[in-house]
């Protein structure tokens, strides 16, 4: 059985916990206070298991910064440490014990000066609540065999119950984990620069690092690029990177993309983004000479086209980039987004758009979509020549339903979806289009379709397996079934009139 969220074991418990704690704190407050506390928890457990091996040396080095950084363990103060927090947890005291360790570890730390949060003594804070919460982070260890597995699964499980508790703005920092996964299993991030533009809390990152470590690869060779517009959000950025120890340049603040790039050199390797959905304040009008717009000016009313070509723009010679866009993106011919599409197209840069089914965001419940674009699309490496090609893929019928609102792709769907596009992408692939599901167009027939990319155009409909019963015997059979249900419905309607007469009203 594949994990999800859904069947999760000791960070659910955890979490139930927590919330029961929070009070009359709104979630996206709440987010803060409890993800800056596991962050103070893990570096302080990480600090504690590296201090007490230097103190069983008996070299005297325990004291010693240089023994630290080295490991990049990051250095924690005395009264910065969690036991001296647990210990005051009770203390009326305690939101400026927490704040005075987060500026002392600050001050120690250049790398993370300006990210913790450090208004736990706001009196809007209940400090008896927020003592019990330090008890609660108290009875897990943090750091041991698998640190960072244990602390990533509390950590990604908490940004994703916080996103869901915030709904539409919870998807501004946080893309579900099966979704990253799908963009990175497609690319396959394996060695080079990695971009993501609109990088909320990191998850693109994270899950390139999952990718490489499974693969046996270095994470040395990997390097991280990213701009955040939301500070609250860059700060989380950075702590969800630092509690895995991945260096990146995520800029020394938060910083709009569009008008204020701080990247502007960089050509990455791969890109992996999901940029807000059909933003109209982007503030076109301010850039409607930009460079980026090489195949043509975006609308000032959608961004969607901008985010597109700002990707393009920063892609090496080679490079390709994954990028989840609402399905609008594929078809709209409003203002010149029809011309767009078609320059990017006729340009060869679209590789493969795949649709997927709705309800996977905590932010929105329609469909999306995911663009591959691609900078070579002729032969190199491992790849085969694609020239004038792009690979559709319906995912639409894909994903399980987790709870009422919530669907997510299992490993296997996941699978099914790299693997078409890797077969079809590959030298030694073994592609076929399959009705229903995956179908390789040139471009001539896109341009048929009017330079329309929407899947389920190209692929048709899955074909239904004859079960030998002949049509008139089908459709004798259904309407017999449904006769007998409209007959049912009008002898219930008749029993609540009935129902409804004896409590002295008359339905008519």
């Amino acid at each position: 059985m594949s994990i999800t969220t859904a069947n999760v074991g000791f960070e659910e418990t955890l979490w139930k916990a927590a919330d029961k704690l929070r009070g009359s704190m709104d979630s996206g407050e709440y987010k803060h206070v409890v993800l800056g506390l596991i962050f103070l928890k893990y570096i302080s457990d990480k600090f504690e298991t590296k201090y007490n091996e230097l103190v069983e040396e008996g070299e005297g080095f325990e004291e010693d910064i240089d023994e630290y950084s080295v490991e990049n363990i990051f250095w924690v103060p005395t009264e910065s440490r969690w036991g001296f927090i647990k210990d005051h947890a009770k203390d009326v005291k305690i939101g400026q014990y927490i704040d005075d360790a987060m500026i002392q570890i600050e001050k120690e730390n250049s790398s993370l000066k300006g990210v913790l949060d450090k208004r736990y003594a706001r009196p809007e804070i209940d400090k008896r609540r927020l003592g019990e919460l330090i008890d609660l982070i108290s009875t897990i260890k943090l750091h041991g065999n698998g640190e960072q597995d244990l602390l990533g699964r509390v950590y990604e499980y908490f940004l994703g119950k916080f996103a869901s508790a915030e709904g539409k703005g919870g998807g501004e920092f946080y893309t579900p984990t099966s979704v990253v996964k799908t963009l990175v299993e497609l690319i396959e991030p394996y060695k080079g620069r990695i971009y993501d533009p609109a990088c909320g809390s990191g998850g693109m990152f994270v899950q390139s690092e999952k990718f490489v470590v499974e693969r046996q690869g270095k994470l040395s060779d990997l390097s991280i690029y990213g701009q955040e517009l939301n500070s609250t959000t860059w700060k989380l950025c950075k702590m969800n990177l630092a509690i895995r120890g991945l260096e990146a340049d995520l800029g020394g603040q938060q910083a709009d993309t569009f008008h204020e790039q701080l990247h502007r050199n960089l050509k990455a390797d791969y890109i992996l983004a999901n940029p807000p959905f059909n933003i109209s304040d982007w503030g076109g009008s301010r850039l409607t000479d930009d460079v980026r717009w090489k195949y043509g000016t975006p609308p000032e009313g959608n961004a969607n086209y901008a985010w597109l070509q700002h990707m393009v723009h920063y892609l090496s010679p080679n490079g390709v980039a994954a990028i989840v866009l609402a399905n609008g993106s594929l078809s709209s011919n409003s203002s010149n987004e029809g011309e767009i599409r078609k320059n990017l197209i006729e340009a060869d840069l679209v590789d493969c758009i795949v649709s997927l089914p709705g309800s996977l965001f905590y932010s929105t419940p329609i469909p999306v979509c995911l663009w591959i674009l691609n900078k070579n699309k002729k032969q190199h490496g491992k790849f085969r020549n694609r020239e004038n090609e792009i690979l559709f893929i319906d995912g639409r019928n894909l994903g399980t339903m987790v709870d009422r609102r919530h669907r997510e792709l299992s490993e296997e769907d996941i699978n099914i979806m790299a693997e078409a596009y890797h077969n079809w992408r590959n030298e030694d692939g073994n592609y076929e289009n399959v009705q229903g599901f995956c179908k390789s167009a040139n471009l001539e027939e896109v341009s048929e379709n009017d330079h329309v990319l929407t899947p389920g155009r190209y692929v048709g409909i899955e074909e239904m397996e004859d079960d030998g019963i002949p049509f008139e015997e089908k459709m004798e059979k259904l309407t017999s079934e449904l006769g007998e249900l409209f007959a049912e419905s009008r002898h219930l309607e008749d029993e609540i009139k009935k129902n409804l007469w004896r409590v002295g009203y008359d339905f008519k």
